[in-house]
């Protein structure tokens, strides 16, 4: 990477699920607006949470089997890739980092070229509508990267190649305050391992921690993240997502809010972060920051 070459921003983040409404239902107790269901052209399908910042949470379930199974057949890594993480990890989780590109197409031949690329390239569209019912039709070029062993987690690069015209305030505004996506957390028995794919998939430099231009990426080894968050980190794995931080207006108002729709959770004493843990339709812990 160049010095005038920034380092790809986070997009959105994937979580899958075995059920929709069940996704909904947890994320509306949990403060959020949840977009119209999102149908994709290959079997999945989404109800997206979207964030001021411009990054969203893309809760991703199977709606049609068979042509899920047509996809895989075909080659479409998004899918196979997904099976794949519900397969070996269960049908709640968080499978997937998302980064922002101009050039899909570009990254593509990065991660040839490093040994790190999880398959070809694929387009797409699939119609987008907000609250109100406007519908717009969006266009996406994604390009896969995969570091060695890393089979819970999937990194890729997404070109929007036509932007929906619609108005998303409503869905930005949330109950909980939230803002934004700050910092991902992910898990590896073996952090060492995986930098390279972190610094290749963001085209950045290889470090301890990754900056991006609007979030952190912090990978930690099991017992540090046990000691940060107080949860167990969950089945050995070469690389796994686990959390995420969301910026909020006030924690007051999360606490408030979490208790009168008795969602159980906790707060750190030190940095007074309200930690909640995963449940169906949420799979990792979110943990909610104040940010003045």
């Amino acid at each position: 990477m160049t010095e005038t070459t920034p380092a790809h921003p986070l997009d959105h983040l994937v979580l899958p699920t075995a059920n929709l409404d069940t996704a909904r239902a947890r994320l509306v107790s949990l403060g959020f607006v949840v977009a119209p269901t999102g149908i994709h052209p290959f079997g999945t399908e989404n109800c997206c949470v979207f964030l001021g910042d411009g990054t969203y949470l893309e809760p991703l379930a199977v709606g049609d089997a068979q042509a899920a199974a047509r996809a895989i057949a075909e080659g479409n890594v998004f899918v196979a890739r997904d099976r794949a993480y519900r397969n070996r990890c269960g049908e709640e989780g968080f499978s997937a980092m998302v980064l922002s590109t101009g050039n899909a197409d570009a990254d593509h031949a990065r991660y040839v070229e490093a040994g790190l690329s999880a398959g070809d390239v694929l387009s797409f569209s699939r119609a987008f509508a907000d609250t109100a019912g406007k519908s717009d039709m969006a266009s996406f070029k994604l390009a896969f990267a995969s570091g060695t062993g890393a089979t819970d987690a999937l990194l890729f690069a997404c070109e929007r190649i036509n932007a929906p015209k619609v108005d998303r305030t409503a869905l930005q505004t949330h109950a909980n305050g939230a803002t934004g996506i700050i910092e991902v957390v992910a898990v590896s028995d073996r952090p060492s391992s995986q930098r390279r794919l972190f610094a290749v998939a963001a085209d950045t430099e290889e470090g301890a921690a990754f900056r991006l231009p609007n979030a952190s990426l912090t990978l930690l080894q099991p017992a540090a993240f046990e000691t940060r968050f107080g949860l167990p980190a969950g089945a050995p794995s070469e690389l796994r997502f686990a959390g995420l931080v969301f910026s909020v207006h006030r924690a007051d108002t999360v606490a408030k809010l979490l208790a009168a729709n008795c969602v159980a959770h906790d707060i750190d004493g030190n940095d007074n972060d309200i930690v909640v843990r995963p449940a169906p339709g949420q799979g990792a812990v979110f943990i909610f920051r104040e940010i003045p």
